[in-house]
């Protein structure tokens, strides 16, 4: 699908105290080069640029107040307008997101940057929740949190009942067949999402795997059944190898696979059990296998997004999300809490040909928290002059 240049998502990070637009647009166009472009993409994953025809400045601060992030957006008319800058442009590209139910995930936060990016968009919600989803986008409770960087709302073409755990009609049970949870929609397995979807609109460009479950999450590894550990595997892992499997054939050579994974695969989280820390892992070591095979076969790029804590629905069904949010805090060396924008608009630019050569690849955005040997809030670190966030 051909991409105009009409609309752009830009990614940059400055301090609003310190800066005008005008001297930004006029520093960017001073420096260019490659030390532009460094400068620019090093800064990745803290604001938007979006152009549209008009400016204007949308604001939030962590609940630490550690630090300030600015989402910017400008819109420029006029398709034979070069955007400025590096432009993320999915104009004209279409994105299937699976497993947005609310609008405080991950999920959401990745649909609104490709949203701004110019990407359709087209979500699979769980079965039980999808009435519920859908009702609630319909009476516009999700209205505010569907503003886009230009002012503009974000639209979702349509919504499909997804149960990413049955592949075909004929792995689902009788008893789930009967649950009155499923009752009214059908073609709901992953091969029925993805044959409905060519129907409807030939192809895709963009998937989002943006789904995770554990039954026993909350038990130790060594209290886990197998039946709790083998779903943990089926609904967080698996099921991303059955979406790219159903779905590659109507990707478009070019186009992009994103899916969410935490620390826990490769670092102890106490608490973060039932066999999730190894879907965790089992889901970015198939990241690097399917890379090649879709990569191979395809033409299409496989990456994955560790994120840190984010206080969402389904994370605060953990039990622990708090904590972990102000070990992040205290620890990170960015001392500010993590936007689900931030990880929205990495995967904006995992999706975009600015990123055309990754693939297979494991990108954190935790505010560096990956990085750290140690908590260094422990009190056996109370004498040493650590740097702290002002």
């Amino acid at each position: 699908m051909a991409a105009p240049s009409v609309s752009s998502l830009q990614i940059a990070a400055f301090k609003p105290s310190l800066f005008s637009a005008g001297r930004i647009i006029r520093a960017r166009l001073a420096r260019g080069g490659t030390d532009h472009q460094g400068a620019l993409w090093s800064k990745l994953s803290s604001a938007c640029h979006i152009s549209s025809g008009q400016l204007f400045h949308c604001t939030f601060t962590s609940p630490s107040k550690f630090n300030e992030v600015v989402t910017k957006a400008m819109c420029e008319a006029g398709e034979n307008k070069p955007a400025p800058g590096l432009p993320i442009n999915l104009k004209g590209k279409r994105a299937f997101i699976a497993g947005i139910a609310d609008d405080n995930g991950y999920g959401w936060a990745i649909a609104k940057s490709l949203a701004a990016a110019g990407a359709e968009i087209l979500v699979g919600t769980w079965v039980p929740a999808l009435n519920i989803f859908e009702m609630s986008l319909r009476r516009g409770k999700f209205d505010e949190s569907r503003v886009l960087p230009d002012g503009s709302l974000m639209e979702i073409t349509k919504v499909y009942p997804l149960d990413a755990v049955f592949d075909n009609p004929e792995d689902v049970p009788e008893d789930i067949k009967t649950n009155k949870r499923y009752a009214g929609s059908s073609n709901w397995t992953v091969q029925e999402v993805a044959e409905t979807v060519k129907q409807d609109f030939g192809s895709i460009d963009i998937l989002v795997h943006s789904l995770a479950n554990g039954p026993e999450v909350t038990k130790p590894l060594l209290e886990t059944s197998r039946k709790g550990y083998l779903a943990a595997i089926s609904a967080s892992s698996y099921s991303y190898v059955s979406l790219l499997k159903h779905f590659l054939p109507i990707m478009n050579p070019g186009g992009s696979s994103i899916s969410l994974t935490y620390i826990a695969s490769e670092r102890i989280i106490p608490g973060y059990g039932g066999g999730m820390s190894s879907a965790k892992a089992a889901l970015e070591s198939d990241t690097r296998v399917l890379a090649f095979e879709a990569g191979r076969k395809h033409k299409v790029r496989v990456n994955t997004i560790s994120a840190g804590p984010l206080r969402s629905r389904a994370a605060k069904a953990i039990g622990f999300i708090d904590t972990m949010i102000d070990y992040s805090l205290a620890n990170s060396p960015l001392q500010k809490e993590l936007s689900a924008d931030e990880v929205g608009n990495t995967a904006a630019f995992l999706a975009s040909p600015l990123a055309s050569a990754i693939t297979g690849a494991l990108i954190y955005v935790d505010n560096g928290l990956n990085a750290m040997g140690v908590g260094v809030d422990s009190p056996i670190f109370k004498d040493l002059d650590i740097p702290k966030a002002k």
